[in-house]
This record gives structure tokens, sequence and C-alpha cells, in this order.
């Protein structure tokens, strides 16, 4: 089916999809709201709600309907969208991070299973942690934010080296860092950071076991923390610890400017595995250091593993999903803006690196385009986008899993003790 043809068959039949099939019940849906009305619409407060302000705007006009925007702060989203969902005033549509957070709700049969023809506008690879049981339930709405090492060219330079593509090279470069007083990567190792280490652990897995296993464990076989993967994975970060790739003090050491991002600008550090984000940071404390000196390569690969080195882990994007409060047809042609050329291009003004297929030719005019190409190649090539576990994975069961990750990173654990308390943690 050619490109035209599918983008008819989704006007002709978004609406229709989209008002009868609920998530979860696997029944019609004869509750839902009249084809056509107002759907109150609640977001995060962050810097594209002046992109989804416009689309909306811009909506209200064509005459399918009315979407009415509620900005809400992000220290209590989360309890408010708990609160509304649980409500008889739920919102028909509603931002979120996708994964585990949504399961609740695709259980309760509050979500509505949008038309799979929509996946033909965005990158295969953000579409998964839009999906609960295979069915697809949130539309991404923002841009991507994969992890992936970032350097400091300066040190690497006077160093002689090159950024690692193995895991051997990584191990090397270890050595060759520490021999010349530098910590090889930064690494933010406090009370309230386990989320950086967290990174390195989903990598490894990823790029032992395959994608496959954590989806096994995601999709409730807590079994698997046993694959040999798992303690393969303990083992090369506490080998990782004992060799000095994150220097002494990391268990004290801040994310961002001040703790990681500092130690790699001012050259303290050689490398860090971090999300996107960190770019943003770079630019707003050292500027000179991010447009001339800071580097970026894909997480290497690992000799003998079984993943593809083209997965990438972090977070896919954020997503918009419907609930069966949503007047069908206004909320279908509403999700059509999401890919629209206008707020895709809105994105890019606002330094986003959207996950639709059309953003590749309108990221020229991102602010520097040569690392929104980077980000967008390095996604729309991955046969697998592996969500940030901690978001995928819901806070009963995320939380005390970063717990055990930071254990282990601090040497309060040895390889088997993790395993056997990760295992723990969903008796």
């Amino acid at each position: 089916m050619n490109r035209v043809s599918r983008r008819w068959f989704l006007t002709a039949t978004a609406a229709t999809t989209l008002g009868v099939t609920v998530a979860g019940c696997g029944k019609s849906d004869s509750s839902a709201a009249s084809p056509k009305g107002n759907v109150d619409f609640w977001t995060l407060q962050d810097p594209t709600n002046s992109v989804q302000k416009a689309a909306v705007s811009t909506f209200n006009s064509t005459g399918h309907g009315k979407v009415s925007m509620s900005v809400i702060a992000s220290d209590g989203y989360k309890d408010k969208l708990r609160t509304g969902m649980g409500s008889s005033k739920m919102p028909g549509m509603f931002f979120n991070w996708g994964g585990g957070s949504l399961n609740d709700y695709v259980k309760a049969g509050k979500l509505v299973e949008l038309d799979e023809m929509l996946e033909a506008y965005f990158l295969p690879s953000a579409l998964e942690a839009g999906k609960v049981d295979g069915k697809l339930v949130g539309v991404p709405c923002r841009g991507t934010q994969p992890v992936f090492l970032f350097y400091n060219k300066k040190v690497f330079a006077k160093a002689n080296v090159e950024p690692p593509k193995t895991w051997a090279d990584l191990t090397e470069l270890v050595k060759v860092f520490r021999r010349r007083g530098v910590t090889p990567f930064a690494l933010a190792g406090n009370a309230s950071s386990s989320w950086t280490e967290l990174m390195w652990v989903e990598y490894l897995v990823d790029r032992l076991a395959g994608e496959g296993l954590f989806q096994k464990i995601q999709d409730g076989d807590w079994s698997k923390w046993q694959d040999p993967a798992v303690l393969k994975t303990a083992e090369m970060i506490k080998e990782l610890v004992d060799d000095g790739a994150f220097g002494k003090g990391f268990g004290s050491v801040n994310y961002g400017a001040g703790g990681t991002s500092t130690l790699l600008n001012k050259g303290k550090a050689a490398m860090v595995l971090m999300g996107s984000w960190e770019y943003a940071v770079q630019q707003g404390e050292a500027p000179d250091f991010a447009r001339n000196d800071l580097g970026y390569v894909a997480f290497p690969s690992v000799e003998g593993g079984k993943g593809d080195p083209k997965n990438v882990v972090g977070n896919p994007t954020n997503y918009i999903s419907v609930t069966t409060a949503a007047p069908k047809e206004t909320a279908a042609e509403f999700l059509k803006t999401t890919y629209s050329d206008a707020y895709v291009q809105g994105l890019v003004e606002k330094g986003e690196v959207p996950v639709t297929t059309n953003a590749g030719k309108l990221l020229e005019k991102a602010a520097d385009p040569a690392y929104a190409k980077f980000q967008f190649d390095l996604v729309q090539a991955a046969p697998y986008f592996t969500q940030s576990w901690d978001q995928a994975l819901g806070l009963t069961l995320g939380t005390p899993l970063l717990t055990e990750i930071q254990k282990l990173f601090n040497g309060q654990s040895s390889p088997e003790q993790f395993v056997s308390a990760v295992l723990a943690i969903k008796k």
C-alpha cells in the first residue's frame, strides 16, 4: 500500500477504530462519548506546551470538535492524573510516559486502542513503549531521548585515542585515562541519582541477552532475572568499579551542573553515559565546550553478546493516550496533528528530535543539525528501543530495583547478592 492510500485509509477509519476498540476490554465500547464534541486534554508543563497550544488552536477551527488543554505542573501531575482517572471526570486525552504507567488504566478498560495505521507516521522503535499487551494506546507527542556516550574531544585528543566501538575498547580506555589521572566515566552515584547507574545495567543486559529478556520481565516473568546475562552484567559492573572506571568518590557526585556535567566539560572526566538532554545541560553551563569539544557516540557492542549493537535504551518519547470519555471523532482527528509538519517543526524549533517519519527533512532547521540528525538516525536505525526500566516497570517495582542497583555500584552487594535481591522484590 503506497503512502497516499495509507493516509486515505487512516482518514476514513481512524475515528471508527478509535471509537469501538477499548484496550484491555476486547469488546465494543458502548459507553463512550458521542463521535464529536469537546475533549479535555491534560498535559505536563514543559517547553513544548506552546507547540501543543498552537496545535489545539489550529484544530479547534477545523469543525471536528473542540479540545481544551489543561497544563499541569510537573510536581503534581502524576497525582492529579491518578485521581482524575479514578473519578467520573477523567480527561479525554492525557500526556504520559508510556510503559508501566499505563498498565492499570488498560486493565481497568479506560483507554482506547488506537488505529494501527497511525504506525505509518512514527519510527517503529519509538512506538513500542506506547503499547500495552501489543495494543497501541499511546501516540508520540514529544521528541526522543536516547541514552548514549558523551565524551570530551580535547581529553581524547591529548590521549591520542578514539571513542569506544566495542566493550574491549571501553575497558582499554579505562586503563588509558586512569594512567593519565583522568576519571574515565563521570557517574552520579549519590542517593538520588541511581537512575544514572541504571543506564549501565540496561545497556549491558541488552547487549548480552538482547531485548527479549527485559521484555519478558516487563510482561510479568520476574524469574527471568535469573538469566545468566543479568549476573554477567553485575560482574562487568563490579569490574568497572574495581578498576576505577568511575573514580573513587562517585557515590557523592550529583548529576548535572556542578556534578557529572562539570567533570566532563572541565576535562576531569573523559566520558559520561547519559540521555540526550546532557547536550542542553552543557549548553547552559559551558556553551563553548558544547559547541566545540562535546562528542557523542552510540554505546559500544559487547563481544559474544546476543543483542543487536544498534539497539538503544532511554526514553523513546512521551505519549498522548485517549480515554473512553473522549468523543471518538474529535480525539481521532486531533491525534493527526502529532505528525503534521507544523507540529513537528514546532518541536524541532524547541530543540526536540521528533520520532515521526517526516522529521528527518525538518532537522536542518534545528539549533545543531548534526546533533539532531545523530539522535534521529540512532533511533531510526534501532531495531528496538528499550524504555528506561524504572518507567517501564512503574513505581512499585522500579523503585526497589534502583535501590538494589545502587547497592551493587557502591559495593554493598556482590553480583550474586544483587541477583538474589532483585528476585526477592517480587515474590
